[in-house]
């Protein structure tokens, strides 16, 4: 017979916040890869910014500023995301 002992996990407060960080890190990743596209682009920064939590949504806008700075035909999806 095989028995199985159940352990609890330790509180780790690292992993609480690893999801939503995951998540902002996949959003960037993803919008690099489209901004070829700007409706491409400006579909997935909607989706993100339906997805992300408001802390996250302020410092995609951040990162977002300095992205599309030297790619003009991105810088009216920046509307969607001051809305």
């Amino acid at each position: 017979m095989i028995f199985l002992k159940l352990v609890a996990q330790p509180f780790n407060p690292i992993n609480q916040f690893s999801m939503p960080r995951a998540m902002l890190d996949y959003t960037k990743t993803v919008l690099q890869k489209v901004s070829f596209d700007a409706k491409l682009f400006a579909k997935e920064l909607k989706k993100a910014v339906s997805r992300l939590l408001p802390s996250e949504i302020e410092e995609l806008k951040i990162w977002l500023e300095y992205f599309i700075l030297d790619k003009p035909e991105l810088h009216p999806t920046l509307l969607l995301i001051k809305a």
